[in-house]
Order: structure tokens, then C-alpha cells, then sequence
């Protein structure tokens, strides 16, 4: 497994097996198994997902010891502000059965279009994780979803974000471009979620085409893009073939031209959830 350095020098797996849209269970814990199983040490879930329970039963079933896995959770939007993040921490290590987090982020920022405050919630909540991080039970701390507008504040405290997850994919390079080149001059790796637009993209007749160029499924063409823009792609799956496949993305590259073709795709593919109009 290939690895990314966080800019605290923690190295985090350059890919990881993503469990948003999991349901808890035997869906998740079998999924986690598989996963590890197949060779990935990284994976991603957050106290939104209702699903960290079974993803820390797959990870005890699994065999492996803990500090060979790098985990990540999120505190969700209602629980954002300095003290219920703490409370929200310590809910998701007793659901996962932990002593630490690897990773763990603000899930969304608070923003204009609700809060007046918006800048004051999130630092208060950064307040709480950085904390919590230089206490040692969490190893590096982030944000999800977060645009510069929303970073800038928290790049000005004592401990700076060391990873910005959000949603790319193929026809989201244009929308995503400006987040994608702040963090890579704030040195904050960039992972991210839905690498397969939830499915959207494996119809696409370019991302076909290419496919079948490189022997390889559309979904490997769509990993292997993430990663050669420099962003830490999180697949998801529940399927032992397809979660042992996204992970075989690291013996092929795509070639200038494909990835001019990729990079050029309409947004066919977007969630819609646009950090400073969601209304959750």
C-alpha cells in the first residue's frame, strides 16, 4: 500500500475503503473484513453513516491489530461547537470500541446561509479537536467539505487542518479546481469522497472508451484519476470483487491525452450538496 504524508509527518494510506451509504451490520462488518483482507489499511466512516459500530466489529473481526489500520470518523453538524465535539469524540470511540482515531474531521462547515456565526462555530469546533489531538487520542485532524472561505480562519490556529475531504470525480474537476490548488499551497492533503459519483460515472461512454483502452473497469479509470491529481481516493463497495478491484489501481497509469479527456467532462456526476447552500 502506497502512503501520503500528512504535513504533521503521519503517513496515511493513499487509498481508502470508503462505508458512506453502508448500512450497519453485516454489511458493513463483511465489507470491512473483505477489505482488509484484500490489502487496505485505511477506512473511512463518520457518526452520520450509523454505521461505526459494525465498521469497528469488522475491524476487530478482521484479525489485524489496530495500529496497523488508519481510521477516520466526523463529527456531524449538530454536534459542531466546542463542547459537543468532545462529547461527539468520545460517542464515536465507544460505538467503534477504540482508544484513538487515526483521523478525525469536522463533517461539514458551518456556514452563511445558516449561521451568523458560522466562523466562530467552526473554530470553536477546531478548538475541541485540536485538543483532543494534542492529547493523543486522535493522530492528525481535518475537514470535510470545507471551500478556502471556510479553511481560512482555521489556518490561522495553533494547529493548521491536515486533510480536506470532498466529493471528486470525474466532471468535478472545474467546480473543485480552487479547493484542490488551496490546499496544495496550505500543504493539506485532499482526499476524496464518492470517486464514483454513487455509480453515476460508470455509464459514461468517454470513461468507457478509456476503459477498455487501459484494460480496466471504469471504476479503476475513475481511482486512478483521483490519484494522479494528488487526491486520496475513498471507493466504496460491498461487493468482495469490486472492493478487491478498486483496489488494484497502482500498477497503470492513464496517459496525458486520457486524463486531458477526463479532465474535460461536463459535471455529469455532482451530488449537489454544495457546502454553502445545504441546508443540514
Amino acid at each position: 500500500m502506497q502512503t501520503m504524508k500528512l504535513n504533521n509527518g503521519i503517513l496515511i494510506p493513499a487509498i481508502g475503503y470508503g462505508t458512506w451509504q453502508t448500512p450497519d451490520g453485516d454489511a458493513v462488518t463483511n465489507g470491512i473484513k473483505a477489505a482488509v483482507d484484500y490489502g487496505y489499511r485505511h477506512v473511512d466512516t463518520a457518526a452520520a453513516y450509523e454505521n461505526e459500530e459494525g465498521v469497528g466489529k469488522g475491524i476487530l473481526e478482521s484479525g489485524i491489530a489496530r495500529e496497523e489500520l488508519f481510521v477516520t470518523s466526523k463529527v456531524w453538524n449538530s454536534e459542531r461547537g466546542y463542547d459537543t465535539t468532545l462529547a461527539a469524540f468520545e460517542k464515536s470511540l465507544k460505538r467503534l470500541k477504540f482508544d484513538y482515531l487515526d483521523l478525525y474531521l469536522i463533517h461539514w462547515p458551518a456556514s452563511a446561509n445558516r449561521f451568523e456565526n458560522w466562523e466562530q462555530i467552526n473554530l470553536d469546533t477546531w478548538k475541541a479537536m485540536t485538543e483532543l489531538y494534542k492529547a493523543g487520542k486522535i493522530k492528525a485532524i481535518g475537514v470535510s467539505n470545507f471551500k478556502p472561505h471556510h479553511l481560512k480562519a482555521l489556518m490561522e490556529t495553533e494547529v493548521k487542518p491536515m486533510v480536506n475531504q470532498i466529493e471528486f470525480h470525474p466532471g468535478m474537476l472545474e467546480l473543485q479546481q480552487e479547493t484542490l490548488d488551496y490546499c496544495k499551497e496550505n500543504d493539506i492533503i485532499v482526499e476524496g469522497w464518492s470517486p464514483l459519483g454513487t455509480g453515476r460515472m460508470l455509464n459514461n461512454p468517454v470513461l468507457i472508451e478509456i476503459a477498455e483502452k487501459v484494460n480496466r473497469s471504469v471504476a479503476q479509470v475513475c481511482i486512478r484519476w483521483c490519484i494522479q491529481h494528488g487526491v486520496l481516493p475513498l471507493p466504496k463497495s460491498v461487493t468482495p470483487t469490486r472492493i478487491k478491484q478498486n483496489l488494484q489501481v497502482f500498477d497503470f497509469e492513464l496517459d496525458e491525452d486520457d486524463m486531458g479527456r477526463i479532465d474535460a467532462l461536463d459535471n455529469f456526476g455532482y451530488s449537489g450538496s454544495d457546502p454553502d447552500t445545504v441546508r443540514f
